[in-house]
């Protein structure tokens, strides 16, 4: 049986920016709704929280990977660019990797959990 609920991936860059699971999630769901306000709020964020992390990942590459369109008769919106969708790709390609490289490792941690251990703080996770 498997102790290992979850496993991601997260880089972070020596300008002080990280790319991990989150901002891969908004992502994908800004892909899928066509809105940075209805990606957030399918996971419970707010929209200025969604707006600052799309922001951010639109300025820590050298090109945006998020696009938006302004309001109208047809309503505003926002997508992926060509970019967007390839360093979102490339990112879950990578997390794949991870996993398939580190498969046996994780299995032998996971043989290895003790089911009765309680750990004092849900904060202290690492």
């Amino acid at each position: 049986m498997s102790h290992i609920r979850k496993t991601t991936i997260r880089i972070d860059f020596d300008i002080g920016v990280r790319l991990g699971p989150g901002k891969a999630q908004l992502l994908e769901l800004i892909e899928e709704h066509g809105s940075i306000r209805a990606a957030g709020a399918s996971i419970g964020m707010s929209y200025r929280r969604a707006w600052l992390l799309s922001d951010e990942i639109n300025r820590m590459f050298r090109e945006p990977s998020i696009f938006t369109r302004h309001g109208g008769k047809s309503g505003g919106g926002a997508g992926l660019t060509e970019f967007g969708r390839e360093l979102l790709s490339r990112y879950r390609r990578m997390e794949t990797a991870m996993l398939e490289a580190a498969d046996q490792d994780l299995a032998w941690l996971s043989s290895n959990i003790d089911a009765t251990f309680t750990p004092f703080s849900k904060k202290d996770d690492s």
